[in-house]
């Protein structure tokens, strides 16, 4: 009898435990955006199945089911397009081409600018990047000697305009000079960065490194050694640098366990915060606040035109102070990550933006003056890298390059700049003339009857396209064309430096409104009743799934593609379509 209620107690306890486990794997599950950006081993898998197809020619130009004519206009458009940067590009484009073979970076941008069935249609001229010899103020020049106004802020460092930097550098250089590349010994110049960067901080101690990558890859370290948890929470769509560590979904191989993808703004992520604990950090992007639960945009997945931006500066704000309680709550490390944000949003970055005071803080980019830099800020006890009665736990992090005299000094003449009366007067106005600048170039697109919204979060600005299109990835090459510079990504993210004066923005305006006036003229944004996002990603859909399972294509439809075909049978778009095994393979091969 005693055995058979042994028997019994062990069967209820461990029912009673695998229901325990169920409900929190449950609640768990709750927490994440119901995207695939919010199932980072989905989103891989599915990823890896994605077969590659391209459209043909007869297909390429009435892919949205446009008529023949507007077809027809369209590619005459494109080899307008086409003439236009050659003429004005040779000498640019000449020199970058040989870098496709040899830097791997380069091929990787020369194949992720648009979507990929319209990939191999595109010249060089469309694929290929810049090469820029010099700068003034908020332009670069190529080696055509065409001036571009910048809108990709060099992926961000461009806070204040190119002469200020070079001038942080020039006055960096001659401190340096006499020490040279000396490592392991600091430069002097430390002790006044470190405490300009504890005051803007709010923290503690101060660690230097190369990259903002690293900086997080330290942040998230010392945070696990400290509160010996195993997992960082980081929110949907949040970007932290390369380090698989907290990039778990598409781009990343390993196979990541240790980090949890909760969605933002999102009741269930603070429950899980409350009552899990393995939870060592949470890392925040303060960019998230411009488009919550979503990647940064990009027009390499410009399939249709839902891109959307949902800045609200109070209930983002309110939504941190939550985190920020519950991490005090938790013992949980509450880490800023203001690689980006950092000395752009205020001058106490996005911890002054939204008043927040975060438990360490990352930063890069623009903090080393021009040169490259990352660097940790945390409260004494998070920082330290040993444990006194444990004399060989340690938390070791070193950088060859870390503290380099030239950065250092680049730096210290960077962190006092911005300390001056004229740039803290930008910092005071730049959130109003910013939202301000955004009214008056929405108002131009209103009055060009252009398919066009823009959208910001202080300056930072992205491009929304109000009317159904697959074409709105062209964008990008006739801005190029009308003389503006964006980053490889396209139209999704404008970096703009705070040194813009309202002249050089009027001639931003006017150059997007001549760029994008010429891409209608050209018939990129024709219309039609049956041309819906939905349409177009159903269209999208099956073109993949075609791709992937030819055996399907009878009974997929094309409703767009048909349409432009004319022809009722289901398989005729597909066979428009060439598949090939991957992207990498040498069918692909661009230009």
């Amino acid at each position: 009898m005693q055995q058979t209620n042994l028997y019994f107690f062990i069967v209820a306890f461990i029912g009673i435990y695998l229901v325990y486990k169920v409900i929190i794997r449950l609640q768990l599950s709750k927490a994440k955006h119901p995207s695939l950006r919010g199932h980072s081993k989905w989103s891989r898998r599915i990823a890896a199945n994605i077969p590659y197809f391209t459209y043909q020619d007869s297909v390429y130009f009435c892919s949205d089911g446009a008529t023949k004519d507007i077809a027809d206009t369209r590619r005459a458009g494109l080899q307008q397009l086409q003439q236009n940067i050659r003429a004005k590009c040779s000498k640019t484009i000449a020199h970058y081409e040989p870098l496709e073979e040899s830097v791997s970076d380069v091929r990787f941008t020369s194949h992720y600018r648009i979507p990929f069935p319209y990939r191999r249609q595109l010249t060089k001229e469309f694929t290929l990047g810049s090469i820029a010899c010099e700068t003034k103020g908020s332009q670069v020049k190529d080696l055509d000697g065409n001036w571009r106004y910048d809108l990709s802020g060099s992926y961000g460092v461009n806070v204040f305009g190119y002469d200020f930097y070079k001038a942080c550098m020039d006055v960096g250089s001659e401190k340096a000079k006499a020490i040279g590349p000396v490592l392991g010994a600091y430069h002097p110049l430390i002790t006044e960065n470190v405490e300009l960067i504890k005051k803007v901080s709010g923290l503690d101690e101060v660690s230097f490194h190369m990259s903002g990558t690293e900086a997080v890859m330290q942040a998230v370290r010392l945070a696990r050694y400290h509160t010996g948890r195993t997992h960082l929470v980081r929110l949907c769509g949040a970007y932290h640098g390369w380090w698989d560590g907290v990039q778990p979904g598409i781009g990343n191989n390993r196979k990541t366990h240790d980090v949890y993808t909760l969605s933002d703004l999102s009741e269930q992520t603070l429950h899980i915060l409350n009552t899990r604990r393995d939870i060592a950090c949470v890392l925040i992007n303060p960019l998230q606040a411009f488009h919550p639960n979503a990647d940064s945009a990009s027009d390499v997945s410009l399939v249709a035109s839902d891109r959307q931006t949902h800045f609200d500066k109070n209930a983002y704000t309110r939504w941190l102070e939550k985190i920020r309680e519950v991490c005090t709550k938790r013992n949980i490390v509450l880490i800023f990550d203001e690689v980006f944000t950092g000395f752009r949003l205020s001058h106490r970055g996005a911890q002054g933006f939204f008043g927040i005071q975060a438990d360490m803080v990352t930063y890069g980019k623009t903090l080393g003056g021009g040169f490259p830099v990352g660097a940790v800020a945390g409260t004494h006890r998070l920082m330290k890298r040993f444990k006194d009665n444990k004399p060989i736990d340690v938390s070791f992090a070193r950088g060859t390059f870390n503290s380099h005299p030239y950065v250092i000094a680049a730096m210290n003449e960077f962190l006092t700049r911005v300390q001056q009366p004229q740039i803290q007067e930008i910092y005071a106005t730049a959130e109003q003339v910013w939202n301000n600048r955004v009214a008056q170039f929405n108002q131009a697109l209103l009055n060009a009857k252009l398919p066009i919204q823009i959208t910001n979060m202080h300056s930072i600005l992205s491009v929304m396209y109000t009317q159904p299109s697959r074409y709105n990835w062209m964008l990008q090459f006739y801005l190029r064309d009308a003389g503006l510079e964006l980053s490889w990504t396209g139209t999704g993210r404008f970096i703009m430096n705070l040194s813009y004066t309202d002249q050089e923005f009027q001639q931003v305006i006017k150059r997007f409104v001549a760029g994008a006036t010429q891409m209608q003229a050209d018939g990129w944004w024709w219309s039609s009743a049956a041309l819906t996002n939905n349409a177009i990603k159903k269209q999208f859909l099956n073109d993949i799934l075609r791709a992937k399972f030819p055996a399907m294509g009878r009974f997929l439809a094309s409703p767009l593609i048909d349409q432009n075909l004319n022809t009722s049978e289901p398989s005729g778009a597909f066979n428009e379509m060439s598949s090939a095994p991957s992207i990498s393979s040498n069918s692909d091969k661009v230009g």
